[in-house]
């Protein structure tokens, strides 16, 4: 069995195939997908950021468990030692190929050891992964062009991040084409004599919301259903997740005050079909290709987005938006082709899944169940929930019903899906609700590990590879092969 993991960016419930937008979304290569596999409606992120939750996905381990809780640290020299999906189906002699954003794209997160063969995201070559400035991508242009900032939004001049809009570029130059292709290739030209996994990460819909014009045109005509958000709804919630959701405001406020708030989710629905598009051309190669009967499929997204509920915009969050999100698992054969199950999941089960199926081995003590009793069986007995970590101490609780969340000074949230799937009243005050919030809490983590060390405890040389801790100085390898 060969492995194809797709990974979207930034990617919430706005597909057809979870049906989280009220209006159309143009998702045709998703949705053939899920007809195809097991369709996960009620799965989470590990954690709402990328760094925390790719970490977590790409070792089974929670970022509770690895101290990795935002994107200012690095795996590799706070881990060295630590067993990785592609380093684990490397070692059992997989061809393992990455393409795009698969850990998380910045600087020093794909150590060259783990791959046979990895094609970063086209400019993740620049300058700035020595000095580690983000300096955004997908223009390359110094200065701007007159159009800049292409949403017309004035106070996103300088923070090219939050922009959106048609960008004036040939389709053929965008970063996720580049990346789409390097995958096709290896189909077509990767012997049968060895199985692979390949990783392939999409960064749309990441921010900037830049896509084609014909994607735009997609959703030019289309009516654009704003997210609801009461005027009081933040009024129940403690002060942590009050700060959480006033961070990042001033760019939806600005949008707002544009009157660009509809053309900001334009975009946004764009660029899902954009990913969308770009999957389906990888599903395509495969399906063309000797591996389209011999490989598991699997899509997902890092974790999902605001875009106005809770009077936030972005991630960061524990709340429904922030963590829900596209979940597929496709097999050359399944019973149950097709069907999807409410049952609550989580990403960091990929890994341990994915080790079952193949029947191998692995000595990793996983923080995620195997999934494979819901690929048999969706509607089977699932008494697992899907926990959520967002910084040290910070933990929601996911069930079918109940989305239960601890931060780290001992307040509370609760919600009940079954009458407030907006997730507007908070009765975590409500003493009728205690045996519930006492149940719940038997699943928060028992320990937490203290925050990795942070980006700047580290030297990191780009050319060999290598991690010096600045107090230490001992040296770590990531290049060796």
């Amino acid at each position: 069995m060969n492995i194809l993991m797709i990974s979207v960016d930034d990617m919430r419930d706005w597909t057809n195939f979870l049906g989280g937008y009220e209006g159309e979304v143009f998702t045709p290569h998703m949705d053939k997908l899920a007809e195809r596999g097991i369709n996960f409606t009620n799965a989470h992120c590990p954690s709402p950021v990328c760094n925390p939750s790719r970490t977590a996905i790409m070792t089974g381990l929670m970022p509770s468990t690895t101290g990795v809780y935002n994107n200012g640290q690095w795996l590799r020299p706070n881990h060295p030692d630590i067993m990785t999906m592609p380093k684990f189906f490397k070692e059992q002699e997989y061809r393992v190929i990455g393409t795009g954003k698969s850990f998380h794209h910045t600087a020093g997160n794909n150590p060259p050891d783990q791959w046979h063969a990895y094609k970063r995201i086209p400019w993740d070559d620049f300058p700035w992964n020595r000095s580690n400035k983000l300096n955004y991508p997908w223009t390359e242009w110094m200065p701007p062009p007159d159009e800049y900032p292409f949403s017309k939004v004035e106070y996103l001049r300088g923070r090219e991040e939050l922009d959106w809009g048609v960008l004036p570029r040939a389709e053929s130059e965008y970063d996720d084409l580049v990346v789409i292709d390097y995958a096709i290739e290896f189909l077509k030209n990767h012997s049968s004599e060895s199985p692979f996994f390949l990783s392939v990460g999409t960064f749309h819909p990441h921010l900037p919301w830049y896509i084609p014009q014909s994607f735009f045109d997609l959703y030019a005509d289309a009516k654009i259903h704003l997210p609801l958000s009461p005027e009081d709804d933040l009024d129940d919630i403690p002060e942590i997740p009050q700060k959480w959701a006033a961070a990042r405001r001033d760019g939806m406020q600005a949008a707002k005050d544009a009157n660009q708030w509809e053309e900001a989710l334009r975009c946004y629905l764009a660029s899902i079909s954009y990913a969308d598009e770009q999957v389906g051309r990888i599903l395509d190669a495969l399906k063309d290709s000797p591996f389209a009967e011999n490989t598991i499929i699997v899509l997902l997204s890092d974790h999902g987005f605001h875009l106005g509920e809770k009077n936030h915009w972005m991630k960061s969050t524990l709340w429904e938006e922030a963590t829900r999100v596209p979940f597929i698992i496709a097999l050359p054969e399944m019973e149950y082709a097709g069907q999807s199950t409410n049952k609550p999941v989580n990403l960091v089960s990929i890994f341990p899944t994915l080790v079952h199926l193949l029947n191998l081995e692995s000595d990793v003590d996983f923080d995620g169940p195997d999934l494979s009793p819901l690929l048999e069986d969706p509607n089977t007995t699932w008494p697992h929930v899907s926990l959520i970590d967002f910084g040290f101490g910070n933990t929601a609780v996911r069930t079918d019903r109940w989305r239960y969340i601890r931060y780290s000074d001992g307040t509370e949230e609760l919600y009940d899906h079954q009458t407030d799937s907006n997730e507007w009243n908070n009765i975590a005050n409500n003493p009728a609700h205690q045996p519930i919030k006492d149940q719940l809490s038997q699943h928060l983590p028992k320990e937490w590990t203290p925050e990795a060390l942070p980006k700047r405890a580290y030297i990191f040389d780009p050319d060999n590879w290598t991690f010096t801790n600045r107090k230490t100085g001992r040296v770590i390898n990531g290049a060796t092969k």
